[in-house]
C-alpha cells in the first residue's frame, strides 16, 4: 500500500519529514513524453510534478508537488491545501480493478504509466474523504535525485 500528501514545497516537505526520521526519499519528475497514456479527465495530460517516495515497513510514503499544468494534484491544493491526497493498492490485473470499480460508481479520473507501472486515480473523494488509486507495482528507471543527496 502506498500513502500519498501533496504539498505545495517538495524540498521543504522532504526537510520535515527526515528531520523526523523520514526517508531517504527517491524524487522523480513525471510530465509529458515521460509518462504514456498520460491522461487527466480524459483528455491528454500537459501537468508536470515531483514525485518523492520512500518505504516505512511495508507501506510506501509518497509526497507530490504539482510544478505546471493543471491536474488533480492542483485540485486539490485548491479545495483542502496540504495533506493526504490518495491511498494506493496494488492489482496484478489492473483491467479487472478498474472494472470492478468502474462498476461501483469510481470512474478512472487521471492516468499514466512509466516504464512498468501504470498508476489509475478513482474519483473516490465524495465517498472517502481521499482518492484511492490503482497500481501494477511495475519496475521503474532509477530516480533522478535523492534526499538528503
Amino acid at each position: 500500500m502506498q500513502v500519498a500528501m501533496i504539498v505545495r514545497d517538495l524540498n521543504a516537505a522532504l526537510k520535515r519529514h527526515w528531520d523526523c526520521g523520514i526517508g531517504p526519499w527517491d524524487i522523480y519528475q513525471f510530465e509529458p513524453g515521460k509518462v504514456e497514456n498520460y491522461i487527466y479527465r480524459g483528455k491528454p495530460a500537459n501537468h508536470t510534478c515531483l514525485i518523492a517516495i520512500t518505504w516505512s515497513g511495508d507501506t510506501q510514503l509518497e509526497l507530490i508537488q504539482p510544478i505546471s499544468g493543471y491536474s488533480i494534484y492542483d485540485e486539490h491544493l485548491e479545495r483542502r491545501g496540504e495533506g493526504l491526497h490518495h491511498i494506493k493498492l496494488f492489482y496484478s490485473d489492473m483491467q479487472q480493478a478498474i472494472r470492478d470499480y468502474s462498476a461501483r460508481g469510481y470512474p478512472v479520473i487521471q492516468c499514466g504509466r512509466i516504464d512498468e507501472d501504470e498508476h489509475y486515480y478513482l474519483d473516490t473523494e465524495k465517498d472517502f474523504g481521499y482518492m484511492i488509486e490503482l497500481g501494477n507495482a511495475g519496475r521503474i528507471r532509477p530516480a533522478e535525485r535523492r534526499y538528503p543527496a
